[in-house]
């Protein structure tokens, strides 16, 4: 988020509030389609492949939080100009995850969960808001210290990235290694993949007339298919007496993150070949 505030202005910001359809469309993804498609691969792991009821209410459940700050970067590495608005994106579902997630979780599980809003306000602040002020205040006071810098972000924010990637891997091991873990795994990427697929197909369909469109597909696909995996986790195991609902969880901040990061590596091809 520093290396996307020192790339940026606040003009790029005003820019993004200028385009409130696209962040309405974000928003429906995040909250309307996922959730969707959530309930469906739930019941589809009860049903068809005879899962525990409580591994369907993980599933259902990763598809009631937020959108992931890691979309915010993986926006950033394919479409720079389109990480303003990508951040609104992910700041609006986060901010009112406090109310949406909740109703979510009742309608698709049954189970009220509460969610901590102080808690979301202290994570916006210190995952998106701080770290951008602080490379925008940089780029407009400073700017030769952020050109001196600018250099070295990239692949710094590729070691962060893989540390965001690899620890809750390492620290929910157990789970993905569970008895349920091969099928489970196969879900989370069959839901995720369809996420990204349709956030994409959705924006071409809504935006086809739009200038920026692919970008805008690409923008979009990233908010749809990517969300706040680890705080389902939390709720899993705050509010649920079953340990097998965090497995779901565990598994999609894995495999959100993995699946964004190689389509950046895909559309950056792209787009450096058409150039």
């Amino acid at each position: 988020m520093f290396a996307v505030g020192v790339n940026s202005s606040e003009k790029d910001f005003l820019e993004a509030f200028k385009k409130p359809a696209a962040i309405l469309t974000g928003y429906v993804g995040q909250y309307l389609v996922k959730p969707m498609l959530g309930y469906f691969f739930g019941i589809v792991s009860v049903v068809v492949f005879g899962l525990p009821t409580p591994i369907g209410a993980g599933i259902m459940l990763v598809s009631c939080v937020s959108g992931a700050q890691l979309s915010n970067y993986a926006t950033f590495l394919t479409d720079p100009t389109m990480a303003p608005l990508s951040i609104v994106m992910t700041s609006l579902s986060t901010a009112t995850a406090v109310v949406v997630t909740p109703l979510l979780s009742l309608l698709l599980i049954g189970k009220r969960l509460p969610v901590d809003v102080k808690g979301m306000v202290s994570s916006i602040l210190q995952i998106v808001v701080t770290p951008i002020a602080a490379g925008l205040f940089l780029n407009r006071f400073f700017p030769r210290i952020s050109d001196a810098i600018r250099p070295f972000l990239p692949p710094l924010s590729v070691i962060v990235t893989a540390l965001c990637v690899g620890a809750p891997l390492a620290l929910n091991i157990k789970s993905v290694l569970s008895p349920f873990g091969v099928v489970v795994l196969l879900l989370i990427c069959a839901f995720h993949a369809s996420a990204f697929i349709t956030g994409y197909a959705f924006t071409g369909i809504a935006f086809r007339m739009a200038p920026d469109v692919k970008a805008l597909q690409r923008t979009l696909s990233y908010e749809t298919g990517m969300q706040s995996s680890l705080l389902a986790l939390a709720l899993a195991n705050r509010f649920f007496q079953d340990p097998l609902v965090g497995i779901p969880p565990a598994i999609s901040t894995v495999i959100m993150s993995l699946m964004g990061f190689s389509l950046v590596t895909v559309w950056s091809k792209r787009k450096d070949q058409l150039c």
